[in-house]
């Protein structure tokens, strides 16, 4: 998604470092460890174990992929995840090159019953892609895309961020509804739910994934869709990765012009109760191929606050559309106008977020209604420390015509997913804006129902469960056949029975 852009842009932050280089293609290939001595890790219970020297080494020697332990190259920037908030330092990281990689990998921390965290674009706010003296498997080496346009299908490794999906499927006249950063990992985003700029027209990107092949806790590679193994399949699509890791997706393709009318109308801070009546109405009675979101942010420093609208319409009728935000009278700025879609897709992406730490909570709403407004307006409050922001991501359309039951995702009844988010300088103490967060949105949870899983940070087992709505029962019994021992528990995690 793109909050992460509108809390960049509201920090204005000067200087920001290159992303860390990943290490040479020949290197990836490359057997990297070499234990000098037996290495202390951590269960998934919790309990420490030993991994054995010649343990170790006999499963680099058993990957085409490197294993990284703490003084090997790369290690350091493979263990970082976007959010600097997040320090973790895991026992050793696998990097696959592929499903058979994966599979030993698995193998290897089930036969150790280690702690397991599986990271792909490291977008999760919580750090669910990282883990401290566990085993780390980064996906960032399975990163490819093959477009069968005649059958309008996608195959994509499952570490591919989904800016090469939309480039290569643009490129065939194609499109499939994922996210709003580009360089956000397709798998995580995908087996959450998947929301998108697209997705009030084509529907989530669960709802568009067509097959899987997925890497359960025993180390199988198992093909998954509505035929073979469909509890999986179902699972999978908005159970995250409670099930196993994702090495392949296939996704249903859409024939798309490649050209959307999109950008943002901004005005004052002070007119943010005014935007946000006006957007909970026309948000609702909005065509399927608009979507629009409403943000109101605070930079740090004293800076001047916005209220803006961020649109995307994909419809043959702009003019008439978007003829509405004509009424909100003359912006301080705006940048709609008729751009590429896969340049749009980019135009929240960022260079390296580790200088700011975050801190996000979230839900879905039915609507917005004046105790929301009230909620979200009177008690917003920035900070000279901190950028602050509140914001929605638009919903309904084709996303609330599938059935609930049709996969796991549960949330059909949304309207908008609504975020408040801080970020802080790193070196910050980031207590008191976390504290802040917490505090703001216990006034306005109350009026949510339920939240988005790739969101998850401190719910208690309760909240979890509870979130997973009439799907819970099932998304246990598919977690007792192919996790029993809760292998992959790092996520929005359903316990087997």
């Amino acid at each position: 998604m793109h909050r992460r852009h509108f809390l960049r842009s509201a920090a204005a932050a000067a200087g920001l470092m290159p992303l860390a280089a990943r290490p040479a293609l020949a290197t990836l290939y490359q057997t990297a460890a070499k234990a000098a001595g037996d290495l202390e890790a951590i269960r998934g219970d919790g309990r420490a174990v030993t991994l054995p020297a010649s343990a170790i080494k006999d499963l680099a020697a058993s990957l085409r992929g490197p294993v990284l332990l703490a003084d090997s190259a790369g290690y350091d920037s493979a263990r970082r995840v976007l959010n600097p908030a997040i320090d973790r330092r895991p026992a050793l990281i696998v990097q696959p090159t592929g499903a058979a990689d994966v599979s030993r990998a698995v193998h290897f921390a089930a036969a150790h019953g280690l702690l397991v965290a599986v990271k792909c674009g490291g977008h999760s706010f919580s750090g669910m892609s990282t883990c401290d003296k566990g085993m780390q498997i980064d996906l960032s080496g399975m990163r490819s895309v093959r477009v069968d346009a005649r059958a309008r299908r996608a195959y994509v490794e499952g570490g591919t961020l989904l800016g090469l999906v939309d480039h290569e499927a643009a490129a065939h006249g194609m499109v499939t509804p994922l996210g709003t950063v580009s360089h956000t990992g397709v798998g995580g985003l995908t087996t959450g739910g998947g929301f998108g700029r697209l997705a009030r027209t084509y529907g989530l990107a669960v709802d568009n994934v067509v097959g899987v092949d997925v890497v359960t806790a025993d180390g199988r590679v198992r093909h998954a869709d509505a035929q073979e193994h469909a509890d999986l399949y179902w699972g999978v699509r908005g159970g995250g990765g409670n099930f196993g890791v994702v090495t392949s997706f296939e996704f249903q393709l859409h024939p798309f012009a490649g050209t959307v009318t999109a950008g943002e109308v901004v005005f004052p801070i002070a007119r943010a109760r005014e935007v946000l009546r006006f957007y909970a109405e026309w948000s609702q009675r909005a065509p399927d191929a608009l979507y629009v979101d409403f943000v109101m942010a605070q930079p740090p420093g004293g800076k001047d606050g916005v209220a803006l609208l961020h649109v995307c319409y994909c419809g043959d009728h702009a003019d008439r559309d978007l003829a509405p935000l004509r009424t909100l009278g003359t912006p301080t700025a705006n940048t709609i106008k008729a751009q590429r879609y896969v340049d749009f897709q980019r135009s929240g992406d960022y260079s390296d977020v580790r200088t700011m730490g975050e801190y996000m909570k979230s839900g879905f709403t039915t609507g917005i209604d004046e105790r929301l407004i009230a909620g979200i307006v009177d008690g917003f409050e920035g900070h000279a420390a901190r950028s602050t922001a509140v914001l929605t991501q638009h919903a309904g359309g084709a996303i609330g015509r599938q059935p609930v039951g049709s996969c796991a995702f549960p949330h059909r009844h949304a309207q908008h997913a609504l975020m408040a988010a801080v970020s802080w300088k790193v070196g910050d103490d980031g207590a008191p804006h976390m504290g802040w967060a917490r505090k703001y949105w216990a006034t306005i949870e109350p009026l949510t129902s339920g939240f988005y899983i790739n969101e998850v940070n401190d719910e208690s087992r309760a909240v979890l469960n509870a979130n997973y709505r009439e799907n819970f029962p099932r998304m246990v019994a598919v977690k007792s056949q192919y996790d029993p021992n809760n292998l992959f528990r790092l996520n929005a995690n359903v316990q087997p029975a």
